[in-house]
Parts: C-alpha cells; sequence; structure tokens
C-alpha cells in the first residue's frame, strides 16, 4: 500500500502526470503484473507445503519494488520528460514520452530477469557480492531513506514521531502486542496525527493530495503494444539505466529465494525468477513503468505467521484497489508522509544489508560502491537548485558557463556530479567490484573491470553528458574523452603491477 502512495505522488506529483494516465493506465497495469505473481506464489506454497505434508510454508514476498521505483522516476522517466520540455513538445507530450520511456524500461528490466533465470548462478559467480550490494546501498541510502529523512524534517510531527516508532520495534529487539505490526501502525499513528492537525488548522502539515471521487469507477486492463512500440526509439538512451539495475534485480530475487530456503521453505530457482520477470513483462505490456519483484523478508513475514493465502489476498486487494479507482480515496486519507518511516527504514536496511552480508575485508569495496550513487543524488540535488533558479528568472541555468562560475566561486564542482551521474550504477558495480580483486590481490581480474569502465566511458554508457534547457542527460557518442583514458590508464597499472610491486605481507611476515 506504501508503495502505491509513493507511486501517485511520484507520478501524479513530482512528474505531474494527469490523473487518467496514473489511474487509468499505470495502476491498472500494477493490478495485473501484482496478480500473475502473487497468485503464482501462492499456488506454489499450497504446493510444498502438500508435497511436505506441513502447515508452516510461507509464500515468496512479491510486490512492486521501490528499488526500481525511484531508479526508474529519477533516471528514466524524468529525464525523458525533461528533454522532451526541452525540444519544445507540450506538457501533455513530454509526459507521454515520460510514459513510454519507463515502459520501455519496464519491459528491459522484465526480459533481463526472465532470460537470466537461466544463468543467474553463472552471473553472480562472476561479480562480487559487494559490487551488486554496494549498489542497492548507495540507492536505499541516498534515493530512499536520505530523500525522506529532508522529508521528516519538513514535516517532523509526523515524519519524526513515526520514524521513532519505526526505529524502536525495528531495532529495539520489541514487539507490539496483540500481533500487530509495526510498519501499520506507524502508517495508523502518521496518518492520525497528519488529519488531527488539519481539525486544529493546520492543513500545510503535508502535501496533501487532492480528492478524486470523480475516478471510482471499473477500470480494464488493456495491452498498449502501439506506446511500448513507440518507446523503442528511447532504448540508446535508457540502457545506462536498464541493464545493471536489471541484472542487480536479478541476483537479489535468487538470494530472496536462497534466504526462504535458509528458513525452511525450498522453492525451485528458475521458476521463481521466471514468473517474477514474467509479471513485470505483462505490467509494461498493459501500462506499468514499474517492474514487480520478490521483497527481502521472506523469514521475518514467515515468523509473523504469514503462509501462503497472504499472498492471494494481496493480489486480491490491491486489484481490488487499484481496478476500481479506490486508490484515489485512500491516497486523499492517507498522505504519503504518513508511511515515510517505513520507506526510510527500507533504505537503512537496504544499506545495512551491504556491510552485515559481506566480508569484512571487503568493506571499502562497499564503500567506494556507494559513492557514486550518493554523487549521482547530489547531481539531482544539483538540478533541483538549477531548474528552481532558471524559474524564478525565466532562463536556464543548464550550461557550462553556470558550472564555472559555480566551480569559481563555491568551489563546487558541479561538471564532475553530472559526469558521475551518467551511468552511475556501472560506475558502482566498477569500482566495488575492482577494489575487491584488489583487496584479494586478483590485479587482473581488477584491470579487466577498470577496462570494461573504459569501453563505456568511450561508448556515452557512463560520463559523457550533455546540458539541455532544463537537465543533463547522457550522450552516446564514441568519444576518447579523458575518462576513458584514465581507465586505461589504471587498467594499465594493474596489469604491470605483478611485476613492480612485493607482497607487503609477506615480506613483513619473513
Amino acid at each position: 500500500m506504501v508503495m502505491l502512495i509513493l507511486m501517485s505522488n511520484l507520478c501524479q506529483g513530482f512528474l505531474g502526470f494527469s490523473s487518467e494516465l496514473f489511474f487509468g493506465k499505470i495502476l491498472p497495469a500494477t493490478a495485473v503484473g501484482l496478480a500473475i505473481g502473487n497468485v503464482y506464489y501462492w499456488h506454489q506454497a499450497l504446493s510444498l507445503a502438500k508435497r511436505e505434508n506441513r502447515q508452516d510454508v510461507c509464500a515468496l514476498p512479491y510486490g512492486t519494488s521501490i528499488l526500481t521505483i525511484i531508479a526508474f522516476v529519477f533516471l528514466a522517466m524524468f529525464p525523458a520528460q525533461q528533454l522532451a520540455l526541452s525540444d519544445g513538445l507540450s506538457k501533455e507530450e513530454a509526459d507521454l514520452v515520460a510514459w513510454r520511456a519507463g515502459l520501455l524500461a519496464c519491459f528491459g528490466s522484465g526480459l533481463i530477469e526472465f532470460f537470466g533465470s537461466f544463468i543467474v548462478y553463472k552471473l553472480r559467480d562472476f561479480t562480487p557480492r559487494a559490487a551488486l550490494l554496494s549498489t542497492l546501498a548507495g540507492i536505499g541510502f541516498a534515493f530512499i531513506a536520505l530523500d525522506f529523512v529532508f522529508r521528516s524534517y519538513a514535516f517532523p510531527l509526523i515524519g519524526l514521531t513515526t520514524l521513532g516508532l519505526t526505529v524502536i520495534i525495528y531495532y529495539g529487539g520489541v514487539r507490539l502486542k496483540f500481533g500487530l505490526p509495526a510498519g501499520f501502525v506507524a502508517l495508523l499513528i502518521g496518518t492520525a496525527i497528519a488529519w488531527v492537525l488539519v481539525f486544529a488548522g493546520e492543513p500545510s502539515v503535508v502535501a496533501w493530495a487532492p480528492l478524486q471521487i470523480n475516478h471510482l469507477g471499473i477500470y480494464v486492463p488493456i495491452p498498449l503494444f502501439n506506446d511500448l512500440w513507440a518507446a523503442f526509439e528511447m532504448a540508446p538512451r535508457l540502457m545506462p539505466v536498464l541493464a545493471p539495475l536489471g541484472i542487480i534485480h536479478l541476483v537479489l530475487s535468487l538470494q530472496i529465494i536462497e534466504s526462504a530456503d535458509a528458513a525452511g521453505d525450498r522453492f525451485p530457482a528458475r521458476s521463481s525468477l521466471a514468473i517474477n520477470g514474467t509479471g513485470t513483462l505483462v505490467a509494461s505490456l498493459f501500462g506499468s513503468p514499474f517492474p514487480t519483484s520478490l521483497y527481502i523478508g521472506h523469514p521475518g513475514w514467515k515468523a509473523l505467521g504469514a503462509r501462503a493465502g497472504y499472498s492471494l489476498l494481496n493480489a486480491i486487494f490491491i486489484g481490488a484497489v487499484c481496478l476500481s479507482g479506490t486508490a484515489s480515496i485512500i491516497f486523499y486519507f492517507i498522505p504519503v508522509e504518513a508511511g515515510m518511516a517505513i520507506l526510510i527504514w527500507i533504505g537503512v536496511s537496504m544499506m545495512s544489508q551491504a556491510f552485515e552480508t559481506t566480508p569484512k575485508k571487503h568493506v571499502p569495496a562497499v564503500v567506494f560502491g556507494i559513492i557514486p550513487v550518493v554523487g549521482a543524488y547530489g547531481a539531482l540535488i544539483l538540478k533541483h537548485g538549477l531548474a528552481t533558479a532558471g524559474t524564478v528568472a525565466e532562463t536556464s541555468f543548464f550550461n557550462e558557463a553556470t558550472l564555472s562560475v559555480m566551480e569559481a566561486s563555491r568551489t563546487f564542482f558541479g561538471a564532475g556530479a553530472f559526469a558521475i551521474e551518467q551511468g552511475y550504477v556501472y560506475t558502482s558495480v566498477i569500482l566495488s567490484a575492482a577494489t575487491v580483486f584488489i583487496i584479494e590481490k586478483r590485479f587482473r581480474q581488477a584491470a579487466l573491470w577498470f577496462l570494461a569502465g573504459a569501453v563505456g566511458s568511450a561508448t556515452g554508457l557512463m560520463h559523457q553528458y550533455e546540458l539541455t534547457f532544463a537537465d543533463s542527460v547522457s550522450r552516446l557518442d564514441l568519444e576518447f574523452n579523458q575518462w576513458f583514458w584514465s581507465y586505461l590508464a589504471i587498467f594499465a597499472l594493474l596489469w604491470v603491477i605483478p611485476y613492480i610491486t612485493v607482497d607487503a605481507e609477506s615480506e613483513r611476515h619473513s
């Protein structure tokens, strides 16, 4: 439910999509994608329980992924919208372009998840765990936790109160009586505080969504092949977002299945992952820009008493909300601020997981992997500032002259922030993976990762950018730029390191 509220807040608020697009196409398609996985995992859990004659089998948790909601809005849909506006398209036309960019990103992610289910073990063996988890940790920290911490301090009576309760319950080692889930209680308390303040004469305590009763009705999902086909011309620009996120999602989904196995519920990995990808593909075909996903936390849901039925109930409830338009009523009465604490907890958990499940000596690699993601968030903040100043001044500050003035007067290198923003997921994986191999003294393997960085820089998958009227966007050109030569220099250095150095640890012991 919190994910749906977040989707509404970003699509109708941040992107400014029309309610007809959101309620008429995105939500019904989301319901279809969620139904596919939830019904399958419900049946899968029932079959396992019957086969093993057990009553404690818990279905794999499945829903819409906060990782891809955040990533696809900020990295695929928003840039496409801003580029369309800078090309002179109307807001309605730019929204259509942004939505189609999200459809293509979702479809591509589904393809990676589906076909990757057959080779996922090889992918995981090739890339160190630190490289995969550090990217996830960075997104959880910057784009989820930090972003909503800012919002919590903007609305402290709701944000900080619910955050305090969430931290106490989830990290204090206590549980609420009567089996009440902490997230649900935090949502109720946040909503109650918001409405008490409204009745007390403080309506600005949250950013209220409008009450849209006119959207009540029956929405029948319809395949939208033409819109998806029209989006394929944007495929080159979306590659820096698509491929790495799809692969990371695939490997993390495998880890979720393995965590279920550790909790006593052994599900077949290949079919479970394939259905996960199928749900995403179908959702995109019907109009959703947001992939479906297996959730972390199977052992936790099982400990709370969840079995097979909760997965089916989820499909029924969310389907009813999305297909009937009643989501518009829920979005009005439950502000996104009421669920901020849950989102912050998810972001913190994503970051904590990277440090908890990575060998201690690989921690520097995790940190290196987080830096590019935080840098990309810094670029987003910079763009917010430039866009706001441009709105006030009725001009554009997205130009090289502005960056030069900023560098000279504020000693802030905005050009570097924009460069690291482009393909930052690739940069994160490369830096983290290479650091792991350097720590392990496998210098040739580390060198190959920097060679990949050189290729990515030369082709525009990383670092190359151009400034439009209201944004910085990636530039997919073949160019042997400074980043290319820098990565190539590190590649050469790592290749000859075994010949020009000695093992310091062995020398110290001798």
